[in-house]
């Protein structure tokens, strides 16, 4: 992975290659920064940098031989650890061992790639990922070992907020005695889920969104784009690359989730002071409760967004509006009047709580239609 090819984060790029070249590597790091923001890839890069000994600014310059390992993800001295779920062939405490071949194929597909994302390549259904104390485990193991190359050995935890108290725990302890020459890089999006022993013990790094010429440019050097083009996906993707890509592709999660949400919201109109509508929002949320409750949670958090949008707009603030529903005669400047400063805050409340409900395993059919309800009552609100 050549930190050329990481889009924007210069003077990240230029501090980590810097102080390993002085000789200055934290023996834990925490990447902090939004999804898209190139977190895992300048992990991956950073660990390249440092295990194959290379110079200068860029992964060149060292052991070629190990900079080909680098290529497929299968560095023997480089360690993932990454949430996972129990599947048919893995019935029981799961690992990221099991998983490590789906792993690569998923960094090699788009390193970018959201955890969402990750969910979707494993098949995940009606099951919530998370690090167990298995993968801790294992790393216990693996740094008892001597290197391979007889350097460092670098462990990188993505989504480490998704680590449960047992493995949390366990980090702990191998952060508070670290072993010679070992390197832990933690990634994560959300640090107020990381427990605080662990954040203590860890140089924080933080990544900011990409800027919007530097996506524009990436589009339009690696997709052929024309500028204009290009320009807009990238005020659309708001710093995230991952989601300028799946917007170009018309492949992205939000394609799907604009069409539920239309319909929710025509259901909730057609609902008010017509029973018979009631029916049409207990069909709709019977079938978002058929999808996972990663699903679920990622189209919850987007009905916020797109609300948020909607008021934003209503107080003419469009400078700030990227979202543009392609939905046939669905226009936000329409949907906007009903969504004000008198009825936001309830609507938040009521999406955040019930993703709350779902990621602690409520009954989403419930869940969704009482969200449904209370929805007709808060757009109609004046």
């Amino acid at each position: 992975m050549l930190f050329s090819e990481i889009l924007g984060q210069d003077y990240l790029k230029n501090h980590l290659t810097k102080s390993a070249l002085s000789g200055r590597i934290p023996h834990a790091q925490l990447f902090l920064g939004p999804e898209g923001s190139g977190t895992l890839p300048m992990a991956i890069a950073y660990a390249q940098f440092i295990l194959c000994q290379n110079s200068g600014s860029e992964n060149t310059g060292g052991n070629e031989a190990c900079n080909l390992k680098f290529a497929h993800f299968s560095h023997p001295d480089l360690h993932f650890i990454y949430p996972n779920v129990t599947t048919e062939e893995i019935k029981s405490k799961p690992k990221s061992l099991d998983f490590i071949t789906e792993w690569r194929a998923f960094l090699q597909q788009n390193i970018y790639g959201s955890l969402f994302d990750w969910y979707q390549h494993l098949g995940v259904q009606n099951k919530q990922g998370e690090i167990r104390v298995e993968d801790a485990e294992d790393i216990v193991k693996s740094l008892a070992l001597k290197s391979y190359e007889g350097g460092y050995k670098v462990v990188i935890i993505w989504m480490a907020e998704k680590m449960n108290t047992a493995a949390s725990n366990k980090l702990l302890k191998m952060l508070e005695e670290p072993s010679d020459k070992t390197l832990f890089i933690l990634i994560a999006e959300h640090e107020e889920d990381i427990i605080q022993t662990i954040l203590s013990r860890c140089q924080v790094l933080h990544f900011s969104a990409i800027p919007e010429k530097i996506i524009a440019d990436a589009l339009t050097a690696q997709h052929d784009l024309d500028p204009r083009t290009a320009a807009k996906i990238a005020h659309q993707a708001q710093g995230n690359y991952n989601k300028a890509q799946q917007i170009l592709n018309e492949s992205g999660e939000d394609v799907v989730f604009e069409k539920w949400f239309v319909d929710w919201v025509r259901a909730a109109f057609r609902a008010k002071g017509n029973a018979s509508a009631i029916q049409d929002l207990i069909q709709w949320s019977e079938q978002i409760a058929g999808l996972g409750r990663e699903t679920q949670k990622k189209f919850l958090s987007y009905c916020i967004e797109l609300f948020r949008q909607a008021l934003l707009l209503n107080y003419q603030t469009t400078s700030l509006v990227y979202m543009e529903p392609k939905i046939e005669k669905f226009k936000l400047e329409n949907f906007a009047p009903f969504v004000s400063g008198n009825n936001i805050q309830d609507i938040y409340k009521e999406l955040s709580d019930a993703i709350y409900h779902i990621e602690r395993n409520g009954n989403a059919k419930i869940i969704l239609t009482d969200l449904s309800i209370k929805l007709t009552r808060l757009i109609h609100k004046s």
